[in-house]
């Protein structure tokens, strides 16, 4: 039996007494991420769950330099952290915004799009519990179809897709774009050391489970992170320049959607021609995703 841990770095650059809810896959993205970061470094987090999660300076979990803005402004104020640290001579320094998915998918897309469309040189990272979590469980466009959230109750749950922020960031053309779960940290933390490599935009998507938003056991996140790549309905992937496309775990025999979604309360209203719907699109957007690694 291959170890797991494997090749995970020892180093921890984040600190117990965080205040995350139990089960907070942003919480434990976090401590990869930060394994890989490094103290060289300064992070950048929105309105969001982490705003809370870090705790008050100066008592703040991250064992790095931490910059609060607003909601809408992570990768501008990612630029400008760099560029102050760039004329200052320590432009060696990592600046790692950090954001959920209604600061990126939504209120953050507008200065998302323009630090990539200069390829400023920013580690953008979001983690994508695809709802208004810190808020009170209010719908985003990461939401999944069919989900209940706190804005599409049972009887109205969202009746849109989720939006493909992956090929929207890959229309920027920028260096490097990667997906990630904590249920393939040795694929996490690869991706995240190629990432701190590179100059100029990179943009990892990390799927996140929220225990209280998706209706979860805490126990149950990493289980349901890789259900969610098993099932392909979270690809792990690879993209270089906006045009290289890579799947770095590809999924031969894809386990039912449905074991996935059976996890979670937000999604216990949903019939079996509801699931099969979703199964039918997952299949699809496969497909599709295949299509593109074979150009």
């Amino acid at each position: 039996m291959s170890f797991e841990w494997e090749g995970i770095p020892k180093e921890e650059n984040f600190n117990s007494g965080h205040l995350a809810c139990q089960g907070c896959g942003a919480a434990l993205s976090m401590r990869y991420a930060m394994k890989v970061v490094g103290k060289n470094a300064a992070v950048v987090i929105p309105a969001c769950c982490w705003s809370i999660i870090d705790g008050a300076f100066p008592t703040h979990a991250l064992e790095t330099p931490v910059f609060h803005t607003a909601f809408e402004t992570a990768a501008i104020m990612a630029t400008g952290i760099k560029a102050g640290l760039t004329i200052r001579g320590k432009g060696d320094a990592t600046v790692m915004a950090w954001a959920g998915d209604g600061g990126t998918y939504d209120i953050g897309i507008q200065a998302l799009s323009g630090a990539a469309e200069r390829n400023e040189d920013i580690l953008y990272v979001c983690y994508d519990n695809e709802a208004y979590m810190n808020t009170g469980i209010q719908r985003s466009s990461g939401t999944p179809w069919g989900a209940w959230t706190t804005t599409t109750p049972v009887k109205h749950p969202k009746d849109r897709p989720k939006k493909d922020i992956i090929s929207i960031m890959a229309a920027h053309r920028i260096p490097y774009i990667a997906t990630a779960t904590i249920g393939y940290p040795q694929d996490f933390i690869k991706k995240f050391q190629k990432a701190k490599s590179i100059k100029g935009t990179r943009f990892i998507l990390l799927l996140s489970p929220c225990p209280p938003g998706w209706k979860s056991k805490p126990e149950d996140s990493i289980k349901l992170t890789r259900l969610a790549v098993q099932s392909r309905i979270f690809p792990l992937i690879e993209i270089e320049d906006g045009l290289n496309w890579k799947i770095t775990k590809d999924i031969q025999e894809p386990i039912p959607v449905k074991e996935y979604l059976k996890l979670q309360g937000r999604f216990k209203h949903l019939k079996d021609e509801n699931i099969e719907h979703i199964q039918k699109n997952v299949n699809r957007e496969w497909e599709i995703l295949k299509g593109k690694t074979h150009k």
